[in-house]
């Protein structure tokens, strides 16, 4: 399980690192379109490690920054997992949309929020605590974990 204290703050071009990080249930801020100046601020604020692909940035961020030196998504994690030991696992404890968190819904407040067949043929459902994306669990977990092992033997 990922450690409660290590939160995120990533930049514009990191966007699929951050999706990758909620899903392995980090609180990773991410927001297109968030200025420099607002990111550092946020970061600091909300004591979280700003990763960037942006040299100045990193720079100017001091020890709560990190410049992430690869363009390819696999070697990104790799890197993480080794500068700040972050655990690869699909935990789908954090919405990758919006990073909110994913709590339980009762299947009755799931009936007009999901296709009839999903209704009739799943038992749990979820819900996010920002967007209100209904989850439940299927195939995509395993597309996920398969996608991963990908990007791992990406680049080798």
């Amino acid at each position: 399980m990922p450690s409660k204290r290590l939160k995120f703050a990533v930049d514009d071009m990191l966007g699929r690192l951050a999706r990758w990080l909620r899903l392995f249930g980090y609180d990773t801020f991410y927001e297109p379109g968030t200025g420099d100046a607002e990111l550092l601020f946020i970061a600091i604020r909300e004591n979280r490690k700003l990763l960037t692909r942006d040299k100045k940035l990193a720079e100017r961020s001091g020890k709560i920054g990190h410049l992430v030196r690869s363009e390819f998504i696999g070697e990104q994690i790799k890197e993480l997992m080794k500068v700040f030991k972050i655990k690869p696992v699909i935990q789908y404890t954090r919405c990758s949309l919006c990073n909110g968190k994913i709590l339980p819904l009762k299947k009755d407040f799931a009936k007009n929020r999901v296709p009839p067949y999903t209704y009739m043929t799943k038992e749990k459902f979820y819900i996010c605590s920002g967007c209100a994306k209904v989850y439940w669990e299927g195939s995509h977990k395993e597309r996920a974990e398969k996608d991963l092992k990908r990007l791992f033997n990406e680049n080798k």
